[in-house]
């Protein structure tokens, strides 16, 4: 499906978006990803079958007419999830992971998970009905640097938890570092990972370019430049463990702009052409269609997308605002 990349234009399958917004309302997401993993980190949390059930009907509900959209459900991972949860999610057929948000590592992540020892049995029968587990991979200990909460994750957290549990599905989800990406790759079992858009294509630098640029800021926080270069590797490498996943997050604009203003980056709305590009900057257009429309398809286990979609090489600005 994909054109030469000297070419002024290039089709692909339309891709699916891993751990992106759903909530947008905007019809060029629901034609570019006609199904997405929908996060679950609302207030207050979708933390059972019974609410993703009603959050799954009002996406449904905002779905231009003449289009189709599947959103595909996850579960917000507690201390207190219980195993017949897990057991409800599968049977539903709709919830397609779990996704564990580490106590006030980011944005509505305060009723997350304390410490996974409470959560044995319920990672246990995951394993077992071979449900994914989708992860915020840091940690939030205060002394441990900002810049280096991913990498301390993996050792004190993943790597005690697949040495445990070698067959549970995890989802890496956004990964930020070298270390994430070489553990990835690098690791057996059932483990991928997703990279999203502005990782891709920006460091730490950009926050802080003239003064404080807090639409730049997200979390997982953006990196040195040795490590998105590791995430471009990773991504245009064709292995088949990294696929795309957004991470949209839409804020409104005074909840940004502020003097303690939300994290979260909002690329729902181009996130297509956001990935090109950083795709064209290092000549692996050729391997965006495994990217983005493939692989993490295959990983959960769902049909690939039948319909496809081109992107054109024309100059076009960005809105600097969207309406509420």
């Amino acid at each position: 499906m994909i054109a030469a990349a000297s070419q002024s234009r290039q089709t692909k399958r339309k891709t699916t978006s891993f751990s992106g917004d759903a909530d947008r309302g905007r019809e060029s997401f629901f034609t570019d990803a006609p199904r997405a993993i929908v996060i679950p980190n609302l207030k207050p949390p979708v933390t059972l079958t019974s609410q993703a059930a009603a959050y799954r009907q009002r996406i449904l509900a905002a779905v231009p007419d003449g289009l189709q959209f599947e959103p595909l459900m996850t579960l917000y991972l507690t201390d207190n999830t219980a195993p017949d949860e897990i057991r409800r999610a599968r049977d539903s057929g709709f919830v397609h992971g779990i996704k564990l948000y580490p106590a006030g590592a980011t944005t509505n992540s305060a009723a997350g998970v304390s410490d996974l020892a409470h959560c044995t049995r319920t990672l246990e029968v995951m394993q077992e009905l071979g449900m994914p587990l989708l992860l915020h991979g840091e940690v939030t200990d205060p002394a441990i640097d900002l810049f280096d909460r991913e990498a301390v994750f993996i050792e004190r957290v993943l790597m005690p938890l697949r040495r445990a549990m070698p067959e549970l599905k995890i989802v890496f989800e956004h990964i930020t570092t070298s270390d994430a990406a070489a553990y990835v790759s690098q690791s057996g079992g059932p483990i991928a990972a997703t990279i999203t858009a502005h990782h891709l294509l920006y460091n730490r630098n950009e926050i802080f370019k003239g003064g404080v640029r807090p639409h730049y800021y997200c979390l997982p926080v953006l990196k040195r430049e040795s490590h998105r270069q590791a995430l471009v590797q990773a991504a245009t490498s064709g292995s088949d463990r990294f696929f795309l996943g957004t991470d949209s997050a839409p804020h409104l604009r005074g909840a940004k702009e502020q003097a303690c203003g939300c994290a979260g980056c909002y690329t729902a709305r181009h996130a297509m052409e956001l990935y090109a590009q950083a795709f064209d900057a290092v000549d692996a257009l050729g391997q965006l269609e495994q990217f983005a429309s493939f692989n993490g398809p295959d990983f959960y286990q769902l049909p690939r997308n039948s319909g496809t979609l081109t992107l054109r090489r024309q100059a076009w600005t960005m809105p600097a605002e969207l309406p509420a």
